[in-house]
């Protein structure tokens, strides 16, 4: 077998079997590939063959340009598409089973504070075509937490307005219901009602919710170029991404009392320990109000 077939296969593991999503699959594709490619002058290098000595000289190489945390990612995949042989029958062990990943601290996420936020939305000019949809975006992102690929890929028909309920179709196609705050609901509703009803829209995105100017649904490499931007335009030295106002949501509902399993329930997390890295931030904020307020400490 060699890598290409052996790939075919594996993508449609992880699509069929595990249920992952396309960007979940992209990913893990990726990680074979890289491999595939810096063995490609080696023929005698197949899925089948492949040594633990030609995963680290591969790893070796590829250790001079990315971060550890990036090695770890690429170790991570490549365990999966060998154990994925082994399942299979292809092959009897993994040459990466005894290969250790970098040593990562842990890394807390980017936040944003409620002021940073308000500058944000406060910038967007609402006079513009498009302002009522990136107003409408960032309300979405921080008002319910979304990840960005559920935002591209948010359906009107699954905005329950009546209800102020939206089903997110997560990773793993697996669905939840997010409440939809008051300002998301608005400025969903007038972007609706004034910006989108103006598109000609394509058939197959007849449904989707956010839109560029041709009528088409948004990338995410789209809704990374209007977060970046509103943060240049209101002088946030912050490193933003859509990702970090779903880092804010978090942050800011434990901050103000919600507990870690409604958080969890809301975000989508498969497991409680993703979640529980918020807990660390909190301890920063309670730490930031101890100093703060407390008379010993004036």
């Amino acid at each position: 077998m060699q890598w290409k077939q052996a790939l075919l296969h594996f993508e449609q593991y992880l699509k069929i079997e595990r249920g992952l999503s396309v960007n979940s699959i992209n990913s893990y594709s990726l990680d074979v590939q890289a491999l595939w490619l810096f063995h490609k002058e080696n023929s005698s290098c197949t899925p089948l063959n492949c040594s633990k000595e030609d995963v680290q000289r591969f790893l070796y190489e590829e250790a001079k340009e990315v971060e550890a945390r990036s090695q770890a990612r690429r170790i991570s995949g490549l365990k999966s598409f060998f154990n994925f042989l082994i399942f299979e029958g292809y092959r009897e062990d993994s040459p990466i089973d005894l290969i250790e990943s970098p040593k990562l601290g842990r890394k807390l996420p980017m936040v944003l504070s409620l002021t940073e936020i308000e500058q944000l939305l406060d910038c967007i000019d609402l006079s513009h075509a498009q302002g009522h949809r990136n107003r409408a975006i960032i309300e979405t992102l921080y008002g319910s937490g979304l990840r960005v690929s559920e935002l591209v890929g948010l359906k009107i028909s699954d905005v329950y307005f009546d209800e102020n309920m939206m089903l997110i179709n997560g990773k793993g196609d697996k669905q939840r219901l997010v409440p939809l705050g008051a300002f998301a609901k608005k400025f969903i509703q007038l972007y609706i009602d004034d910006v989108r009803v103006l598109n000609k829209i394509s058939n197959e995105d007849r449904d989707t919710l956010f839109l560029n100017r041709n009528g088409k649904k948004l990338t995410r490499a789209m809704i990374f170029t209007i977060v970046r931007q509103l943060g240049q335009v209101v002088g946030i030295e912050k490193k933003i991404s859509p990702h970090t106002f779903r880092h804010s949501f978090a942050t800011h509902l434990l901050e103000n009392g919600a507990d870690l399993r409604t958080i969890q329930t809301l975000m989508g997390h498969e497991s409680i320990t993703t979640t529980e890295v918020y807990m660390h931030l909190d301890t920063q904020h309670l730490s930031q109000v101890l100093k703060d307020f407390h008379p010993r400490n004036n």
